[in-house]
């Protein structure tokens, strides 16, 4: 079990979501076998997202998920066999507007939004990326597969 935290400063979120966060990405973790490890999804504002979009992938505007892994891709030394502490896989940060923005735009609840945003983030966190049409794929599929188990189907 992922030793997971929840931070929303901005108390956007409701107890019902937060609960569904913490839920969703044990079942995500659970599902692809992750072993224990520990884990942040952050709730932020458009304005800090940005903040962190342009400092770290030179893109001056708001997105709508950052993923901040500590294991690098394909890092032969990262190990979840650690003896005394839980490895660190990283941090998601998730905007609350643009989660409401796209959950309006696709014509879902704001929950299957945020609840694709958390399985994405946290996909990037274990190693998958979309930067072929093969890995994207792969990626989208992995994710519809997981939130349609879960119970989050695009409705």
């Amino acid at each position: 079990m992922l030793d997971l935290e929840i931070i929303d400063d901005h108390q956007r979120l409701t107890d019902k979501q937060i609960v569904l966060l913490q839920d969703l990405i044990q079942y995500t973790a659970g599902s692809l076998e992750i072993p224990e490890g520990e884990c942040s999804v952050l709730i932020v504002t458009n304005d800090e997202i940005q903040i962190y979009n342009r400092q770290y992938r030179g893109k001056d505007m708001p997105t709508d998920v950052l993923s901040f892994a500590m294991q690098e891709q394909g890092d032969p030394d990262f190990d979840f066999e650690l003896e005394d502490e839980l490895p660190a896989l990283g941090d998601i940060f998730i905007s609350y507007e643009k989660t409401k923005e796209q959950a309006e735009a696709y014509g879902h609840s704001f929950e299957r939004e945020l609840g694709f945003l958390a399985v994405h983030g946290f996909l990037h966190l274990i190693g998958y990326d979309h930067m072929t049409e093969a890995k994207e794929k792969e990626m989208l599929d992995l994710q519809k597969r997981i939130l349609d188990a879960y119970g989050l189907s695009r409705s």
